[in-house]
């Protein structure tokens, strides 16, 4: 999943509810600039550490993906043969 514009969208939408906030309560433009910047940077670095750490688990899912080793199982018959593929047939 491309998750290069979380961030962004995260940063855009707190943006948006900051503006919507401080128009209603009437907040002199200094102060609406002011907050905006910050609730900017704030929710960037956030969706900068969601998007860190949801990176992550998937490179350290993919790795233990890649390390599963096969199991095998002995029929009845004596013949080995993948446990995926036995659980697949009996299902």
């Amino acid at each position: 999943m491309n998750r290069k514009f979380l961030p962004l969208i995260l940063m855009l939408s707190a943006g948006l509810v900051t503006v919507i906030i401080t128009f209603i309560r009437g907040y002199s433009v200094l102060y609406k600039l002011g907050s905006l910047l910050a609730v900017f940077v704030i929710f960037y670095l956030i969706g900068s550490v969601i998007v860190y750490f949801l990176d992550h688990f998937d490179k350290v899912n993919s790795a233990a993906a890649e390390n599963t080793e096969t199991v095998y199982e002995k029929g009845a018959d004596g013949e080995l043969s993948d446990a995926l593929d036995s659980d697949k047939e009996n299902s």
